[in-house]
């Protein structure tokens, strides 16, 4: 299912499925609420996006009430994340899916989000956005993920990231496949069980944060990932930033173990936990041509007038 754009006069609306907002970010989510104002929308908050009940957040059947609420609501037309943490999966158990399916709309979070991304398309097969959570518009020092928002779900263009992305091939070849992913973390909780992710003809893109996941964590993640089947289904990958004192691409050629897998893998460095994070959408079919400077494009629209 592929979600309407976001136009000037709609509302956005806000959700904290993981951590809750504390005092320090009241400023920045403030900023992307004046922002986004200024660019001729309107914000509207859920009952619990600033609740604190646990200590720790709202509790689980609030974020999910207000993530079903903002999809009941039809004046709601975008729903953001607020920002990342780390138990969005606690909600997993009271959306109600049915609603989402019958009211698609654009969902766009990153890092925690993960979770919620993918979990929504496996259960519905609503493209959802891997993108700046609605504090970031605004706290990172530049609008790099902000003119993606509007290029991607405004606009509706199909280009990843600026002319001046960097990328790098590690293993070439040319594929198709629909894009999974976001966070390794996360995604590694997620190849199995309830609501795992499929993965069969899939492109997957991960990205991870070094401050909370070194390099032996991240090898037990991939190799959790290979234990699992995931590589024998995959058409590519994708590898987003990492900031480690070894990079992500060869603890992933490490766990690989030299040619046991035959599809391409490529690097760039516009998404992640960094100011240049474009929007990516789960669900669309993209292609990989490792021959190409720019290495992978979207082949088809991920929302509609």
């Amino acid at each position: 299912m592929v979600p309407q754009k976001l136009k000037k006069g709609d509302y956005i609306g806000l959700v904290s499925p993981s951590d809750s907002v504390s005092k320090d970010d009241l400023e920045i989510l403030n900023k992307s609420i004046c922002l986004m104002e200024s660019s001729g929308f309107k914000v509207k908050l859920g009952k619990y996006a600033l609740s604190n009940t646990l200590g720790y957040g709202a509790t689980a059947k609030e974020k999910a009430e207000d993530i079903n609420q903002m999809f009941k609501d039809s004046s709601v037309k975008a729903i953001f994340c607020i920002s990342g943490g780390f138990n969005s999966n606690t909600t997993f158990d009271y959306l109600d899916y049915d609603l989402i399916k019958c009211n698609p709309k654009i969902i766009c979070g990153f890092s925690d989000s993960t979770s919620i991304l993918n979990v929504i398309y496996n259960k519905t097969g609503l493209i959802t956005f891997h993108g700046p959570t609605f504090k970031a518009l605004t706290s990172w020092p530049t609008e790099y993920g902000y003119k993606e928002v509007m290029k991607r779900l405004v606009e509706g263009g199909l280009a990843l990231g600026q002319a001046d992305d960097e990328y790098i091939t590690i293993n070439k070849g040319i594929k198709s496949g629909i894009l999974v992913g976001g966070n390794l973390s996360l995604v590694n909780e997620m190849v199995c069980g309830k609501y795992q992710i499929d993965f069969t003809d899939k492109i997957l893109f991960i990205e991870e944060l070094f401050l909370e996941t070194p390099p032996a964590l991240v090898s037990n993640y991939l190799y959790h990932m290979k234990q699992n089947g995931v590589f024998n289904k995959i058409k590519g990958i994708w590898v987003g930033n990492y900031d480690g004192s070894i990079a992500l691409e060869q603890i992933l050629l490490d766990t690989l173990d030299g040619g046991e897998y035959n599809f391409p893998i490529i690097k760039s460095n516009n998404f992640g936990h960094i100011d240049r994070k474009t929007v990516i959408p789960i669900g669309t079919m993209a292609k990989i041509n490792t021959e190409e400077k720019v290495k992978i494009e979207l082949i088809e629209n991920c929302v509609i007038d």
